[in-house]
């Protein structure tokens, strides 16, 4: 059998052992780019809301219209690479990122800054989810953990650094500073994808010999779907309910219909027939409820330590940092992990973790010391680390080669929303409870903690399922 020119095959015997772990850096570079893309600009929105003499529910679509966008362009990342091939689907992507920061650092109009930012989530969409991917057909069994616990340690570290690198421009140079710093890494992720990343498409293939028509209808109705979702949630903080209540239901709705339509479509956007396997069926479900309860969380703790502790903002960044540097540490070493014990056992042990945090943190109040809550934190992000190497890994065992890309990224579009989706429900439950307990009431955070873990309890159940049934066997 003849090797396809610019296969990951043909440039692995070109390019030597290493090969691989070129690609991997290649695709964390353009990944680090799309991830702080998405935190850089929270600190420039007081700035952006004094420019354009905007109000706070304007400008808080620079950050629902990228979550929208990079959610739904997570969903056709299969068909992109089945049509385009590997490279050129992601030096596209890359070159659209670079294009909305230049232009959006360049508007002269609100519109303009907000068009460019549902560019740049639509870029980061489907970067997010080729590195999962390319792990997954450029690395052994032995050595996928370790690859994805090195991606994971890079990604971790962009929304890290990403606020404080965005406080200093916005300070120094202005709020059209921060849609720049994606260029540098833009132009390097290209530099290299030329390089390193194959011509072919998934499996070897020509880009389009093998790909369907895309499936338009699906798209659209997931559309309307995540941005009802979306709206319907973040209207739920108005007095009148009745807005809240029409955008969630047209959201629900709209869902609805992707499901039927994709169950008769003969080339659904979202393979139905993958939830067929208990793996991904179990980790689909832990993809959700560990979005919900992981954005529901990163919400939740600075509020927490800001409204209820009284920290001022620095002090209640500076307190959690510990907690990010263990992330980036136990990364590498859970994606070891992952390569000589069962995956869904690692991610069990990590959202029991997370759950145990979420517990813990009930009992913090005012006269608890600070390193009680840096401790609590840093058990939380130790379960983070576990969980992120190895949730695709144990997603995608049993399915077919064939099957893969679509599967990576149905188990990404399925956290954003489980994320997008927690980080109303827990604003909305922790308004309620303040409501019953009195504002700037520390009992009624405790409520919310104890909600958050919840959600990580019932992931925990989930994943413990993730693993194939014996009868069955099979390798990813």
């Amino acid at each position: 059998m003849t090797t396809a020119p610019q296969s990951l095959a043909a440039l692995a015997a070109q390019h030597g052992p290493g090969y691989r772990w070129r690609v991997l850096m290649t695709v964390m570079i353009g990944s680090i780019a799309s991830v702080m893309s998405s935190t850089i600009v929270n600190v420039a929105v007081p700035d952006l809301m004094h420019y354009f003499a905007i109000g706070q529910e304007r400008a808080q679509w620079v950050a629902t219209g990228f979550m929208a966008a990079m959610t739904l362009s997570m969903l056709p990342t299969s068909w992109l690479l089945a049509r385009f091939g590997y490279r050129h689907t992601y030096v596209g992507a890359v070159t659209l990122l670079m294009l909305g920061g230049i232009f959006g650092g360049l508007a002269r109009h609100y519109e303009l800054v907000l068009a460019m930012r549902v560019a740049e989530g639509l870029a980061a969409g489907v970067l997010q989810v080729i590195p999962s991917i390319i792990v997954l057909r450029a690395f052994g069994d032995g050595e996928r953990g370790r690859a994805m616990g090195i991606f994971g340690f890079g990604v971790v570290l962009a929304p890290a650094i990403g606020p404080t690198v965005g406080g200093v421009l916005v300070e120094h140079f202005g709020w059209r500073s921060i849609f720049f710093v994606v260029v540098p890494f833009a132009l390097w992720a290209m530099l290299l994808a030329r390089r390193y990343l194959p011509v072919s498409a998934p499996g070897g293939a020509e880009p389009g010999e093998h790909s369907s028509p895309l499936d338009w209808v699906g798209l659209a109705l997931a559309a309307v779907g995540v941005i009802g979702l979306l709206n319907g949630l973040v209207h739920l903080h108005d007095a009148a309910p009745w807005s809240a209540a029409v955008h969630l239901g047209v959201g629900v709705t709209a869902l609805g219909l992707f499901v039927w339509h994709a169950a008769r479509t003969p080339t659904p956007l979202f393979e139905l027939g993958l939830f067929r396997s208990r793996p991904f069926a179990m980790g689909s479900v832990v993809a959700f409820v560990y979005g919900m309860g992981l954005f529901g969380s990163t919400y939740l703790v600075p509020i927490f330590m800001q409204t209820a502790l009284h920290f001022p903002p620095s002090q209640a960044g500076a307190a959690l940092m510990p907690a990010g540097l263990v992330l980036a540490l136990t990364i590498p070493t859970a994606g070891r992990l992952a390569d000589r014990y069962p995956a869904n056992a690692l991610v069990a042990i990590g959202l029991a973790l997370l759950a145990l945090s979420f517990v813990l943190m009930t009992s913090v109040g005012p006269a608890s010391a600070l390193w009680v809550l840096m401790l609590w934190a840093v058990v939380g992000r130790i379960g983070l680390g576990f969980v992120l190497p190895s949730l695709t890994l144990g997603s995608v065992a049993g399915l077919g080669t064939e099957a893969v890309p679509q599967a990576a990224s149905a188990i990404s579009f399925l956290r954003q929303l489980g994320g997008a989706t927690g980080i109303g429900v827990v604003g909305i439950y922790l308004e309620w409870r303040l409501r019953v307990r009195g504002a700037g009431s520390v009992a009624a955070f405790a409520d919310t903690f104890w909600l958050v873990a919840a959600l990580a309890a019932l992931a925990t159940a989930a994943a413990l399922r993730m693993r194939m049934p014996r009868s069955r066997g099979g390798t990813p």
